[in-house]
């Protein structure tokens, strides 16, 4: 029995684990074969250039008060006989004036109101100071802020057509702009 528990012990001893060989990597295959494919290279076009702009020379640039007020950029505004009401036809030429005066930021205008020579000096007076108020509220209304514009009446002292019949009046009553600082 001894030999039994001899035998029986030697046995029980554990054995110290073996190390495997590690097996070699599979075969190596190129580099590319792993990757995805590259995207094409996009085709280069010859994108068209465009013209280079032209550089118009504004008319009004540079020039002198007297210059741009003998080709005055502005419209006048007429009126009908003993009216500062501004109609239809007025309100388009005061729209283009009221652009003139968004491009040219800096000019500062006076709008003179004038009167046919119908009617009393005192009456003119007042009627051609009315249409010039009314010319330069309505220019306000569009955003044109009010210390550019500066307002006179010359009533009927500066008739435009110096004729005495109605064609001639009606050319004589109006709202006049004059550029008077830049």
């Amino acid at each position: 029995m001894v030999t039994l528990v001899v035998f029986a012990g030697a046995c029980g001893k554990k054995k110290p684990p073996v190390a495997r060989p590690i097996p070699p990597p599979p075969a190596s295959t190129p580099d590319t074969a792993a990757r995805p494919p590259a995207p094409p290279e996009p085709v280069r076009e010859n994108a068209p250039i465009p013209p280079e702009p032209t550089l118009t020379e504004d008319p009004l640039a540079g020039k002198d008060l007297d210059v741009i007020n003998k080709n005055s950029p502005f419209q006048p505004v007429f009126f009908p006989l003993d009216s500062s009401e501004v109609d239809q036809s007025g309100q388009q030429a005061l729209n283009a004036n009221a652009e003139i005066l968004k491009k040219y930021a800096t000019w500062i205008i006076t709008i003179e109101g004038h009167c046919d020579e119908r009617g009393t000096a005192e009456y003119n007076l007042a009627l051609g100071e009315r249409r010039a108020l009314a010319a330069k509220t309505y220019l306000v209304s569009l955003g044109i802020p009010s210390d550019r514009l500066r307002t006179v009446s010359y009533g009927k002292e500066f008739p435009f057509d110096p004729g005495h019949d109605e064609s001639a009046w009606s050319k004589n009553r109006r709202a006049h702009f004059v550029v008077t600082s830049k």
